[in-house]
Parts: C-alpha cells; sequence; structure tokens
C-alpha cells in the first residue's frame, strides 16, 4: 500500500480554517488600509462595518458551503462563490449605512477602495494556496490513498482521472473487484475482492472508497457500505450517469434528498441575470449602430417586392415554447405550417434582394428586437422552423435539448461553419452537436467571443441561401 507523507494528511479542516481567519483578516485589513489611503483616524464606526461584513460574508458563506474541501473541484467555481458572497455582503453593509447614516462610512471612495480591495485578496490567496497545495501534492504531501471498487468501464475512467490529475493530492492505489477483469493491466492493479476492501479499509490505510459498480449489483453495494461504517474511509459512490448524453450535469437535494441532474440548462440564478444583462447591453447598442441599416433593408424590401416589411415565423424558444421570430421579408411566400421548405441555392421564391440578405444574415437584423422583449439571446443556439423542429426530434439525439436555453441570433454551430441548409441528416447533427458543446460550456467570456467571432466568420457562408 502507498505510504504517503502525513504532514499536511488532516489538512481539510485545516486549509478551512486557515480561509476563514485569512478572509476575516482581509475584509478587516482591507478597510484598514482605505482609511489610511484617506489619511482617516480608525474610529469605532470602523470597527463596527468591519465586524458586520465579517459576520455577513461568513453567514452566507456558511450557507452556502464555501469552506469546503475544494480537492479537485472548480477554482473558478469557488471565486464565483467567494466574489458572490462579498458583493452581497458588501452590497448589504453599503446600503444600509447609505440609507440609515450616509456620513457613516465617508467619503464614498472609501467603500469603494474597501470593496475592490477585499474584492482582489480574497480572490487572489485563493488562486496563490491553490497553486501551493498542487505544488506539496505533486512532493507527495496531502495526499489521500484512493481505491475504487468495480474494475469496469467507468471505475477505469475514473482511475485515470485521478492518475492524470496528480496535482489534486488523490493517489490510486488499485481496484476491489468480486471478478477479475480480462485486461492484464487492470487484473494487476486489482487487490482482491470487496471482503479483502473491507479488511483492509478496517486495518487503515485507505482514506478514500469510491464504488463504481453497476445497478444490478444493488444488493452487493448495500452490504459493502454498511460494512464499511465500521471503518475510517471516506465512502462515494459514483452514479453511472455517462451512459446518458450529460447536459451541465449538477447534484442538488429535495427535502434532504440527494438528486443529480442530468440535463439541465447552465443560465439559471445569477447567471441568468447576467446573460440578460449581456443581452440588453448589446442589443441596445448594437441596434443604434445599425438603425441607419435597417431603415435602408425597410425601404429595400418595400420597393422591390410587394407584401409586409417583416415577416414573422413561429419558432421554438426556450422549455421549447412558442416565440414568434422577426426577420426582413426575403421571400415571395411566407411559409409557416406543418411543412416549411428551406432555402436553396438560386431559389425561385426569392425577390430581387432576397438572397442577398439571407446570404449576408442581414434579414436577421430583426431579430434584436426579439431579444430585447426577452424572447431570444443575442448568442445561443439559432431557432429552427416548428416544422423542422417535429421533423428532427425523432432523427437526431439530444435535439430538443438546445432548447434548454434562449435562441440566439448568432451561435457557436454559426460560426464553426454549421449555417445554412441542412439538406443532409449529418449536417443537422453536427449543428446540434455544436450546440450541445455551447450549452455545456457556456460562460459569459464564450458569448463575447462568439460575438466577436461573428464579425468575421457568422455572416457570410458558402451554405447560406
Amino acid at each position: 500500500m502507498h505510504m504517503h507523507k502525513g504532514i499536511l494528511q488532516s489538512n481539510a479542516t485545516i486549509v478551512a480554517f486557515i480561509q476563514r481567519v485569512l478572509d476575516i483578516v482581509i475584509i478587516v485589513g482591507t478597510l484598514w488600509i482605505s482609511t489610511c489611503l484617506h489619511n482617516i483616524p480608525w474610529l469605532l464606526q470602523h470597527t463596527t462595518a468591519a465586524l458586520l461584513a465579517v459576520f455577513l460574508f461568513h453567514f452566507t458563506s456558511e450557507l452556502d458551503k464555501l469552506y469546503i474541501s475544494w480537492r479537485g473541484l472548480s477554482l473558478y467555481k469557488e471565486l464565483k462563490k467567494t466574489i458572490s458572497h462579498w458583493f452581497i455582503s458588501a452590497a448589504v453593509l453599503f446600503l444600509s449605512v447609505n440609507f440609515i447614516a450616509p456620513e457613516y462610512l465617508n467619503p464614498t471612495g472609501l467603500q469603494f477602495i474597501w470593496f475592490v480591495l477585499a474584492f482582489l485578496l480574497l480572490s487572489a490567496y485563493r488562486i496563490f494556496l491553490r497553486f501551493i497545495l498542487r505544488v506539496l501534492r505533486a512532493q507527495g504531501y496531502n495526499t489521500r490513498n484512493v481505491v475504487i471498487v468495480g474494475a469496469g468501464v467507468l471505475g477505469q475512467k475514473l482511475a485515470n482521472n485521478i492518475i492524470e490529475h496528480a496535482s489534486f493530492g488523490l493517489v490510486f492505489s488499485g481496484y476491489y473487484d468480486d471478478e477479475t477483469p480480462n485486461q492484464k493491466v487492470v487484473a494487476a492493479q486489482t487487490l482482491g475482492d470487496l471482503e479483502q476492501l473491507v479488511a483492509d479499509c478496517k486495518s487503515g490505510g485507505i482514506d478514500r472508497v469510491y464504488i463504481v459498480l453497476p445497478p444490478q449489483a444493488y444488493e452487493r453495494r448495500k452490504w459493502l457500505v454498511k460494512q464499511l461504517a465500521d471503518s475510517t474511509a471516506s465512502v462515494y459512490i459514483v452514479p453511472d450517469v455517462f451512459t446518458y448524453q450529460l447536459l451541465h450535469s449538477r447534484s442538488d437535494t429535495i427535502m434532504g434528498i440527494p438528486t443529480i441532474s442530468i440535463y439541465d440548462s447552465p443560465i439559471d440564478g445569477s447567471n441568468a441575470i447576467v446573460k440578460r444583462i449581456e443581452d440588453v447591453i448589446l442589443s441596445v447598442l448594437i441596434l443604434v449602430l445599425i438603425s441607419p441599416i435597417l431603415i435602408g433593408l425597410a425601404i429595400a424590401v418595400k420597393v422591390t417586392s410587394k407584401g409586409p416589411v417583416f415577416f414573422k415565423q413561429n419558432r421554438y424558444g426556450i422549455d421549447g415554447k412558442p416565440i414568434k421570430v422577426w426577420k426582413f421579408r426575403s421571400m415571395s411566400v411566407m411559409e409557416d405550417g406543418a411543412k416549411v421548405t428551406q432555402a436553396t441555392k438560386n431559389d425561385s421564391r426569392f425577390t430581387p434582394i432576397g438572397q442577398f440578405i439571407r446570404k449576408t444574415s442581414l434579414d436577421e437584423l430583426p431579430q434584436f428586437l426579439n431579444v430585447l422583449q426577452g424572447q431570444m439571446s443575442i448568442v445561443g443556439p439559432r431557432p429552427h422552423a416548428v416544422a423542422h423542429n417535429e421533423q428532427y426530434r425523432s432523427l437526431v439525439d439530444g435535439y430538443m435539448l438546445r432548447h434548454k436555453v434562449k435562441p440566439g441570433i448568432t451561435g457557436w454551430a454559426q460560426i464553426n461553419g454549421w449555417r445554412g441548409e441542412t439538406d443532409t441528416l449529418d449536417k443537422m447533427e453536427k449543428r446540434i452537436e455544436f450546440d450541445l458543446e455551447y450549452i455545456q460550456n457556456w460562460s459569459l467570456v464564450l458569448d463575447l467571443k462568439i460575438v466577436f467571432l461573428t464579425i468575421f466568420k457568422g455572416f457570410i457562408n458558402k451554405n447560406a441561401y
């Protein structure tokens, strides 16, 4: 059995304690620095404000489990939680002070400098702490011996991830399985059956046990969990969710009962607010900039062909709810029924300027109005005609999952070349693949990247007619 250096072995609680202390020191210390920068003596109100800020930050952080072991977990999520709780704490304190006693934390610049300094230091030391812990773990300190119950495909995948990410401090010691695996390498790493695992855990030396048994082994898993209760090993059950097409999966609890989402949207809660602010700000700015183009196109559509300027077509919005999508009319027909024929090259239905505005995506510009109405986003999966949704939902796995977010004017699929006519099933499957990849990896930075790349890649495409 691998012997680890134990100088920081019990550090899960130590690191959490250090973080709590550092958070207090930073919140109080940055207020003191702010008073020094303003040549203000430290007064009773500063002590009171600092204590209130510390209380608010720690209260919300404890509720949201900020001080857990972040070993192997996302640094981005830890920083997001930290920044969110400091923002909430500072906002509550500053708004209360400015409403009740405006002179309490004068001048206003004092509050701003305090907020920014604390924001930077609370984030910076966590990044530095992660770096230090990774260096120590790579040297064999602060490690945990882990074993995996079940040497199947998922167990092997978990073992490979642990081995590849040694900086997390998890040391893979081997498998335990009732059956000897066929693969020689895996068989050589198998330490025994489940009875042997129980004996090894009771004798010590194993820190974590990951149970990766198939659903049909329910009774065996139940027996093992009961037996491991008589040991000091931490026990984790790994659900076999990888047999499903995961879409932003996450764990949750309902009245104390743990659940795991298989299909979910990342744009929820605070993310939904960020996304909406992004949409409103960008769409207003863009509409102001393109207003002369909109007026010119409206006149051109009206003059060159009979019929209305705009064409409003039924589409599926978020969660599959129907919306009306605005477009400049580019055809002599306005199909919106059970069958919609996609535009093809040199389509006879085009108006004199129809093919040009479709090929350059100028016909899509009125959809910024849909964005302001909250029906669409600037970035997201492109909305398809209802008839096409009904056609492809039974042909493409996971097709309807693209509706877990608002449809967009531009998207990840479009800037990667999957735009325009989908005359083969392969083309539609590829578009859906990129749509789901966008949902799985959504971030504000990704949205801004797509908007920027759309300028160069998103307007004109050889497949767009």
